[in-house]
């Protein structure tokens, strides 16, 4: 799992969203598993919805970058088209 990643979590299927970036996505999801996000936390957004893989990071935060100014719209149909029934994908990225 080497590069970057680009990745959206969800509190609930179409509820609120968060889009992020990290090298190690085992290791971010933990965080926001436990806590250590404010958002995330607040608003209890934890299943993991979405992702890509990226070669570099520069590639993964362009795309973020993207992703952040589309409308609510866009970003639900990006996860619906990979993932329709809105399946916490953080199963796949644990150790």
């Amino acid at each position: 799992m080497q590069g970057a990643w680009l990745y959206i979590l969800a509190s609930k299927p179409r509820g609120t969203l968060y889009v992020g970036v990290t090298n190690d996505i085992a290791r971010r999801l933990g965080e926001h598993r436990d806590g250590l996000n404010d958002f995330t936390s607040r608003y209890e957004i934890k299943s993991l919805v979405y992702c890509e893989n990226h070669a570099t990071m520069p590639l993964a935060i362009q795309r973020e970058k993207n992703i952040k100014h589309w409308s609510r719209a866009w970003k639900l149909a990006l996860i619906e088209d990979a993932n329709p029934k809105w399946r916490d994908l953080s199963k796949d990225f644990r150790g």
